[in-house]
């Protein structure tokens, strides 16, 4: 298998569950990915031990981000198969810190993965 993210050398956290990574082609300064160190395809193939920690791991990079990049509004998610536009088959949390003026209107936040149904 060849897998971009089983192959990272490089990161700014790593334990012996997961790495933390900042996004290559970010969508903010600051936009980091938490990936698990086992190679699982999806959040939904992690194992309850690494649901649990993944999610700590949100709150400890969101607090990190906001001493840095002095924001407190962030968009956190994952994409689910290709379908949702998954692009790299192993499960990765996006913490994308955001700016005021960064957008025009930021109203509906990730409802904009498809933009004619982000406001309502």
């Amino acid at each position: 298998m060849n897998c971009p993210f089983c192959e990272i050398k490089e990161n700014k956290y790593q334990d012996d569950l997961f790495r933390v990574i900042r996004d290559q082609y970010p969508v903010s300064p600051g936009h980091s990915l938490i990936i698990p160190v086992r190679h699982a395809e999806t959040y939904f193939d992690l194992t309850e031990g690494e649901k649990v920690k993944i999610w700590k791991l949100v709150d400890l990079v969101k607090k990190e981000l906001e001493t840095e990049f002095g924001t407190s509004s962030f968009n956190v998610g994952f994409n689910v198969g290709s379908v949702a536009g998954q692009t790299v088959p192993h499960c990765h949390v996006h913490i994308i810190p955001r700016f005021e003026g960064d957008m025009k209107d930021p109203r509906g936040g990730v409802r904009g993965v498809i933009p004619e149904k982000q406001k309502y």
